[in-house]
């Protein structure tokens, strides 16, 4: 997995044409410029949306936001565009709402509250995260909600990954089976028995026949439920690891993703190898399947990473659309199912990220890092293209960022912002109109927003040559010699912008940033290589992460350029960051602290080695030649921060959350213990039973407090 500052040893990812009217200026309200003097709780007062969905038959969107850490989700529909509160939670507890599923008809609407869904390991014995330290145990459950907001919104039964079928019935994963259960609140049951972890449901589009992922450790097979008095169907089954299935609209086929199995020799963990992979199709009744698609045995070729998935969907007549990094950049490319060759449709050096469907199967809109306006390269902007191909249309343009977009029957529903305004749902048709937002989703008035400036693209040069993309966050009030402090983005396969994050932890560290600007600092964010936005070989360099940290000359330069700029004192630079970002932090003291004053560490990784050839549950989990295996623990242990720890004098904060499922908390405790060890001033904030990215709002602001209150106590900031 590679989601929400995911942080994994590089050796475990082994295992595993209409011209439309387009934006000229921001997409949301225009807002006048204020002067800087705001709280960090007015910076951090902003509503957070994520989890745009769309019904199926009708036109209507439904959606997750967030205010102060307490969630609920909104329906509109796009006739009226009167956004409805259509849940009830009152309270910042920390349980997220995710996996908004319409029923076919979009008279009802289901949901998952509670779970860590973008954990790299769950928690022993099953345990749901507790960030309130509630003495009831929480749990991962189903619940129901009135799209028209008539009815309350009713738990129905705990579990996750729900899926409704066009009968209305209801499938879900607990314990890693399938079961079902009535959408009255009536207890579930196991709908059928496989003895393999079971996932990725999928129903055909009557309804009948449910496609299903069964993970078998080293292999998974895609299977087909028809009733309970037929055997599972097992579709074209091999050695490899089959997932992500989706029908055709006539429901007679279904394509998904083929990758190898594990197994052969002994992986080469200090050498980067292709991770090949195919597309193939199967006729259901029959069992007949055949590759549609198989990717180079190259670098590029493997199976892209920037969205954790190929973006498989079947378009109009019989073709399949996916992504590829094939030619460097994250491109969508069709086939048709039948084979042959695959054509590009998205072609340019940018990147391809968000995609949905149009629902005549016709065309394709996606976002991109792409566009007319200087430094769009830092933005995401809409465009639309069509199966049959032809050049993209743009659909939104300008110093807005759009992203997120689903499809109504006449055109796109999307979250956009700018640099002052945080995400908000807007409507945009096809043909014949501008983007408008939905209405009630002003941010509260204590929000500062108003008030933030615009970050600046910047870039400069790498000691080996590479160029590297930063926002700078300075205030033009000419005030002389402000302490500088460079911030470093998690991940790494992320990329910050000039304006919002789609991501709810990079929203935060973008409002933080912002304060800070505000408050008597010159920020810059250092988009260093390892991240997403500028090509497969910017994201895939020689000798990066735990063999080698070559990405770590991009954060060193970024902060002797950010010493160079006029108006910032070179004595006073910090650094801070979180997850992958707390793992550069250290780094950065470790190995110049006399350039890093001070820093802030959170849920960081600092010792590499701790992990080469184990999973998450510390056991072995690939074979490896004993001499590489050595050789790489060698290499890892002086990749890390702690390598270097005779040489690191700076203070450092330490932050981390005791439940994080991403970053485990020993690495923190180590680094502790070894700082302690040699005299080195730190700081600690532990977060009881909190997770990487923290779910309560509560638990953010201590941890943005302390942030801000560290560095302006050691780099002397006003």
């Amino acid at each position: 997995m590679c989601n929400c500052n995911n942080v994994r040893v590089v050796s475990l990812k082994c295992a595993e044409a209409l011209v439309a009217i387009l934006l000229t200026t921001s997409v949301c309200a225009a807002v006048s410029v204020e002067q800087p003097g705001f709280t960090l709780e007015q910076a951090t007062a902003y509503p957070f949306v994520d989890h745009l969905v769309s019904a199926a038959a009708i036109d209507r969107v439904a959606w997750v936001r967030m205010v102060g850490g307490v969630r609920n989700i909104f329906v509109a529909d796009v006739a009226t565009a009167n956004p409805r509160q259509v849940t009830q939670f009152t309270a910042d507890d920390g349980q997220e709402l995710t996996q908004l599923t319409f029923s076919a008809n979009g008279e009802q609407l289901v949901f998952v509250r509670g779970g860590d869904h973008d954990s790299n390991w769950p928690a022993p014995g099953g345990l749901q995260p507790n960030p309130a330290s509630s003495a009831a145990e929480p749990k991962i459950a189903l619940w129901l909600a009135d799209p028209l907001g008539n009815t309350p919104a009713r738990k129905l039964v705990d579990g996750d990954a729900p899926a409704l079928s066009a009968t209305g019935q209801l499938a879900y994963i607990h314990d890693h089976q399938v079961w079902t259960a009535p959408l009255d609140g009536q207890p579930g049951a196991r709908l059928f028995f496989d003895r393999g972890q079971d996932g990725a449901l999928s129903w055909s589009p009557d309804g009948q026949q449910l496609a299903f992922v069964s993970h078998r450790g080293d292999h998974a097979f895609i299977g087909v439920y028809t009733g309970e008095d037929r055997p599972l169907h097992w579709l074209v089954p091999s050695t490899g690891f089959d997932g992500h299935p989706i029908w055709s609209e006539d429901g007679k086929k279904l394509a998904f993703i083929r990758l190898p199995g594990e197994g052969g020799p002994p992986p080469a963990l200090l050498k980067r190898s292709p991770a090949p992979w195919a597309i193939w199709s199967v006729d259901v009744a029959t069992g007949a399947g055949h590759a549609v698609w198989n990717s180079p045995e190259t670098l590029r070729g493997s199976y892209p990473d920037v969205a954790g998935e190929a973006n498989l969907h079947w378009a109009g007549n019989d073709q399949l659309t996916f992504l590829s990094e094939v030619d460097n950049w994250p491109h969508l490319y069709v086939v048709a199912e039948k084979g042959g060759e695959a054509h590009l449709l998205t072609p340019g050096p940018f990147m391809v990220e968000h995609v949905a469907v149009s629902k005549d199967g016709r065309s394709l809109v996606y976002s991109a890092n792409t566009g007319t306006t200087a430094d769009d390269d830092d933005r995401r902007h809409l465009f639309r293209v069509g199966i049959s191909g032809g050049a993209p249309t743009p659909l939104t343009r300008g110093e807005s960022l759009e992203w997120s977009p689903v499809t109504w029957s006449a055109g796109v529903a999307f979250i956009g912002a700018d640099a002052r305004n945080p995400g908000a749902v807007h409507i945009l048709p096809y043909k014949g109109a501008t983007p408008k937002p939905l209405p009630g989703q002003a941010p509260p008035a204590t929000f500062a927003g108003a008030r933030f400036i615009t970050p600046k693209q910047v870039t400069w040069t790498a000691p080996d040559g590479l160029l590297i993309h930063g926002q700078l966050f300075q205030q033009p009030d000419g005030v002389a010699a402000k302490p500088g402090v460079i911030f470093v983005h998690g991940g790494p396969p992320r990329q910050m912008l000039l304006g919002w994050s789609y991501m709810r932890y990079y929203a935060n560290a973008y409002a933080v940033n912002q304060y800070l600007a505000a408050h008597g600092f010159v920020v810059l964010s250092v988009n260093y290589r390892l991240g997403i936005g500028y090509g497969y070989d910017f994201q895939h360099p020689a000798n990066a992460g735990w063999t080698g940290s070559s990405e770590y000359q991009d954060v060193a330069a970024g902060g002797r350029y950010l010493a160079g700029l006029p108006g910032v004192d070179p004595q006073r630079i910090g650094i801070w960051g979180g997850s992958y970002g707390g793992l550069l932090t250290a780094l950065g003291l470790a190995r110049d602290s006399d350039l890093f004053k001070a820093g802030v560490d959170i849920h960081g990784v600092h010792d590499w080695s701790r992990d080469i050839g184990f999973d998450e549950s510390n056991a072995p989990r690939l074979r490896y030649e004993k001499s590489d295996l050595e050789e790489a623990l060698a290499v890892a242990f002086k990749a890390s921060p702690v390598a270097d720890i005779d040489r690191w004098t700076s203070p450092v904060m330490l932050i981390h959350g005791d439940d994080d499922r991403n970053v485990h908390i020993g690495q923190t405790i180590d680094l502790a213990r070894r700082l302690r060890d040699h005299g080195i001033t730190h700081e600690e904030l532990i977060i009881p039973d909190d997770i990487h990215d923290f779910l309560r709002d509560a638990n953010w602001a201590k941890v943005d407090a302390a942030t801000v209150d560290f560095l302006t106590r050691k780099l002397g900031a006003q």
